[in-house]
């Protein structure tokens, strides 16, 4: 359930929305929903390839690839030839390379639109893309790689050297995601209101914090009725 203001709190406050920056290990995808659930607004995450595949027509799996994996180009027109066995070359090819950054344009667009409503926002550049919203708080979940990998390894049931190679792959993706798509660091902390070591608190405590600062973050609406 949402959180509720008590009777009698003055004006209701604005959608909250926020952004969550998560390095592998630290329980982003378990966070995100459940700050979402305590503000009493949307998650973001797979909603946003869901509506841009829903309006471009393409496959909701295509728009997620062109979304989260960041990739050379080579390695983009390797993927786009196997899922699109009839593109042969040359203007085919520039073709896709220019769908693939209407499809990104599109993922901004929308993670813009549902700011108005509120939203939490798990990666995809989401500090960045949201950084004019007046209300908007911007989070930042890391904490010591090697605390990540014993968290890695606890929760997949997997070796250290599985946790590590997954650790290592998932922190270059994400962080070689924002510069390619945005040239930003998405480790900068100028980005973030709130910076948290994820690996130090449980889940729990983590939403606690976020859904704290997000209340302080959010204005009262002074047109709105109680």
């Amino acid at each position: 359930m949402p959180d509720l203001e008590p009777p009698g709190a003055g004006p209701k406050r604005s959608p909250a929305v926020v952004t969550l920056a998560a390095l592998y290990g630290t329980g982003g995808v378990v966070i995100g929903p459940e700050v979402a659930q305590r503000l009493g607004v949307a998650f973001l995450d797979r909603a946003i390839p869901a509506s841009v595949a829903a309006q471009s027509g393409v496959p909701q799996e295509v728009v997620a690839a062109a979304d989260e994996r960041p990739r050379s180009r080579g390695q983009r027109l390797l993927a786009a030839l196997a899922r699109a066995p009839s593109l042969t070359g040359g203007p085919a090819q520039e073709r896709w390379l220019l769908e693939e950054g209407a499809m990104r344009a599109d993922i901004r667009r929308f993670m813009a639109d549902a700011a108005r409503s509120g939203g939490v926002v798990l990666g995809r550049g989401g500090a960045i893309v949201l950084r004019e919203v007046p209300q908007a708080l911007h989070v930042y979940l890391g904490g010591p790689r090697q605390a990540r990998i014993a968290r890695v390894m606890e929760a997949e049931a997997v070796d250290r050297a599985t946790a590590e190679r997954r650790v290592k792959a998932n922190d270059w993706a994400r962080r070689e995601y924002v510069r390619r798509a945005y040239g930003a660091d998405g480790d900068d902390p100028a980005l973030y209101h709130l910076m948290i070591d994820a690996t130090a608190f449980s889940v729990d405590a983590c939403v606690e914090l976020i859904v704290r600062a997000a209340a302080l973050r959010t204005p009262r609406r002074a047109d709105a009725t109680t």
